[in-house]
């Protein structure tokens, strides 16, 4: 043993610090991570051949481990740290024993098949794929200078109030996390813009330049983060494997028998339990700017940027069109659903009967099972289980899912037809959509000829009464858009009107844009509807489109082609949901030809949208630099995932990752192992970036608190909320270096340093937060379907 230290702390201690060099030798980080781990494992193979780096392992042939394992103990939960007392053999740190070259073998073949399943041809390729996409759409929003608009805008709203340039630094920065979730583009645009303002106005150097790196970092938890993305990829094999892992141990046969449910965790479920801790640290970030203000009013002056320009409106108007309108809107809306006016018209019907009924707990297991299962659930889950159980049987058991008859299947749609509610949700959706428009558009301009907007909220109330009247569940889609015809053309002439009001107010007019492609990408992804890659191909493709609007625009160009696209985009939605598009089945209809050839006009023309628009920022100059810029960021994201690998299994080698584990599982008390891996995140976010952390140090604990009773999902945001923190803790935060390098002469880095501190402190708070309140994370994906 060299130095008193096992062979295995040794090689532990010699790629920390050939990492470590490497990082700071000024290499690129992608190829440093690479160097360092064919660097260590030559020095570490060289020691072991020299026979210096001995390893201390437990005598599984004596006969005191014989003893432990006979008493009941499992093989995997013994180690050198729950049983020091165990008898030891010397071995060499390599495996196999002290062949350095089968050993070197076994790492390359580990690398390829590595690579093979994460970076090439594995199931989360797909989901990787919209890092590129995320990537491109933060890109081309930030090179389209839409920071620049709400920076102004948002100082204008909240800059009267205490310390509320520093405020609206936190709204665009939460804003452009949900646009755009690149942290240095976000970082160095507020610093360019907002920066140089705040000093003007006296606003303190440290809170100015605090609040700029925070607010910058948001995209790194606010969805759509490219953190979650990458960290989703792994938390859902970590816990798959590793929850399967514990279902043995606990001796049952599998994850789903021992929870009692599926072990999965999706990037789409990370991306709702990640949006109520996004929204509570900007939230944090403003009530402490707000309350310095308050403390320190000479150094967060109160601060007027002049008129913006829009109408006024009193309080009463404001009142009833921005508030009393649109909560009597959705209200009636939501209680006419309870009440069974509102809602699903559907006839369809499944040709297969349901599943019978089953018990919450599978009760056919083995007795060390139970013991396992009552002590994970409780006994009071189990005996509920085994009188569901018992019920199921006595009814002649689980009944399997079978073909319905034509005349069950005619019985089950007539009742469908008489309990169908008057209005659909759909038109009602609609319908809500539109008055709300409406109604914003008179209070934004309750000094214009109310008339249009009359016509189109009359229009609303037609189509209820047409809907109520004369549409039922069997009506054909074709013979629907007939009947609403009329109300839709007078709801869009109030609508169309109610856009031009609306673009006239600046507030509006520089938020609802990037507004809609957030609640676009987003909305499909919180909702169920689609899975991250195509919501970030969506994304990328609105953001190009938004860009080329806002180019035409400051070119004194017409954007009716981009105007006319979106409203293709918007066709091809509503046709593919209310037509059957499929053609290719025995008997087609004919309304749905008509509708099929009308949603391919519409894509084609959209299709054509988005080649124009990819023409106009390749024009403008903006396309090319995005595109080169994208292909950089992904570049380093992949080649940093293949050089990890690489580092990963180089620690798997000498037994490393097996020897970091058996620490943690040494504790009783799973709760101070999370602690303590959040302790070691939280360090090591000082010296290295995200990236690393992420595919180096992941894998490595991941099985251990992964493995544990805690709830994925808060398990993989209280890692994403740490890691935030690496790019604001001195001296290597990543958003301190992006700030020092726009900030004026007079702000120096104690500045920024000492600025960031109270924010690093509000994001321990926040993590303290999420520990003792883990529903913060929970509450959205329970309640999405």
């Amino acid at each position: 043993m060299l130095f008193g230290l096992d062979g295995v702390e040794i090689g532990l201690i010699i790629v920390f610090l050939t990492l470590f060099s490497a990082i700071l030798s000024g290499f690129p980080v992608a190829f440093a991570i690479g160097g360092a781990g064919v660097i260590s494992f030559g020095i570490i193979a060289s020691l072991d051949s020299a026979g210096i780096l001995i390893h201390q392992a437990i005598d599984t042939s004596s006969e005191a481990y014989r003893n432990l394992v006979a008493s009941g103990v499992v093989e995997a939960k013994i180690s050198i740290f729950r049983y020091p007392e165990l008898p030891r053999i010397e071995a060499p740190s390599l495996f196999p024993a002290g062949d350095w070259e089968a050993a070197m073998k076994r790492t390359i073949a580990g690398i390829t098949n590595r690579i093979n399943e994460r970076v090439i041809a594995g199931q989360s390729i797909e989901t990787l794929l919209a890092v590129l996409m995320f990537v491109l759409m933060g890109i081309v929003l930030e090179r389209s200078k839409i920071a620049n608009d709400l920076l102004t805008t948002m100082a204008r709203v909240f800059g009267p109030l205490p310390g509320g340039l520093a405020v609206s630094i936190v709204v665009v920065g939460a804003f452009l996390a949900a646009s755009t979730g690149i942290v240095g583009a976000t970082v160095v645009t507020m610093g360019l813009l907002a920066l140089p303002t705040m000093l003007r106005n006296n606003y303190s150097p440290e809170l100015a330049t605090g609040v700029i790196a925070a607010s910058g970092t948001l995209g790194q938890i606010i969805p759509p983060s490219i953190v979650i993305v990458l960290l989703g990829t792994l938390a859902g094999d970590l816990y798959s494997a590793a929850q399967e892992t514990r279902a043995v141990e606990a001796g049952c046969t599998d994850a789903l028998t021992y929870l009692g449910e599926p072990a999965v965790v999706s990037v789409g479920t990370l991306f709702q339990a990640a949006l109520l801790p996004g929204v509570m640290l900007a939230g944090l970030y403003a009530a402490y700017a707000f309350g310095f203000a308050m403390l320190n009013p000479s150094k967060a002056p109160a601060v007027a940027l002049g008129d913006s320009g829009n109408e006024p409106v009193t309080r009463g108007e404001a009142f009833t069109w921005y508030l009393g309108v649109p909560i009597a809107l959705i209200a009636g809306t939501i209680l006419a659903a309870q009440v069974g006016l509102v809602g699903d018209q559907s006839t369809r019907v499944d040709s297969f009967s349901d599943i019978g009924e089953a018990a919450s707990l599978r009760t056919n297991v083995s007795e060390q099972c139970k013991v396992s299962m009552i002590e994970l659930h409780g006994q009071e889950a189990w005996d509920t289980a085994i009188a569901e159980q018992e019920k199921i049987d006595q009814s002649g058991g689980a009944t399997e899912s079978r073909r319905l008859t034509e005349e069950e299947i005619a019985t089950l749609r007539a009742e469908k037809i008489d309990n169908a509610a008057p209005i659909g949700t759909g038109i009602a959706i609609l319908a809500v959509i539109m008055g709300l428009i409406l109604a914003i558009a008179r209070g934004v301009s309750p000094s214009s000829d109310p008339l249009p907007l009359l016509i189109g909220a009359g229009g609303l109330a037609l189509g209820y009464l047409v809907d109520i009247l004369l549409l039922t569940p069997t009506t054909s889609s074709g013979v629907t858009v007939l009947l609403m015809a009329v109300p839709w053309a007078l709801t869009l002439y109030g609508c169309k009107h109610a856009f031009v009001r609306l673009s006239k107010n600046e507030l509006l007019r520089v938020v609802f844009p990037p507004l809609v492609l957030i609640v676009a990408v987003l909305g499909s992804i919180l909702g169920g509807i689609t899975n991250p890659t195509p919501a970030a191909a969506l994304g990328a493709a609105g953001a190009i489109m938004l860009a080329a609007y806002r180019k035409l625009t400051e070119q004194d160009k017409s954007p009716k082609v981009i105007l006319m696209s979106t409203l293709a985009v918007l066709i091809m939605i509503l046709v593919g949901v209310n037509f059957d598009l499929r053609i290719n089945t025995n008997e087609v209809s004919f309304e749905s030809w008509v509708a099929f050839f009308f949603a391919y006009a519409a894509y084609l023309y959209a299709l054509f949208g988005l080649l124009f628009s990819c023409w106009v920022l390749y024009k403008a100059g903006v396309l090319s630099p995005a595109v080169r810029e994208t292909a950089k960021v992904t570049s380093m994201v992949f080649t940093i995932l293949i050089a990890s690998q690489l580092l990963n299994l180089v620690v798997i080698s000498f037994g490393g990752e097996h020897y970091i584990q058996q620490f943690l599982k040494s504790f009783d008390d799973v709760r101070t192992v999370f602690l303590i891996v959040m302790l070691v995140l939280f360090v090591l976010g000082f010296v290295l970036d995200f990236l690393e952390i992420i595919y180096i140090v992941v894998p490595i604990v991941g099985p251990v608190i992964y493995g544990a009773h805690f709830d994925p999902k808060w398990v993989t945001i209280m890692i994403a909320v740490n890691l935030q923190t690496s790019f604001l803790t001195p001296p290597f935060g990543f958003a301190l270096f992006y700030l020092r390098g726009v900030a004026p002469k007079e702000v120096t880095t104690g500045h920024i340093y000492r600025g960031v501190i109270p924010f690093v402190l509000i994001q321990v708070v926040g993590l303290a937060i999420l520990a003792f309140f883990p529903s913060i994370v929970t509450i959205v994906p329970d309640l999405m379907p």
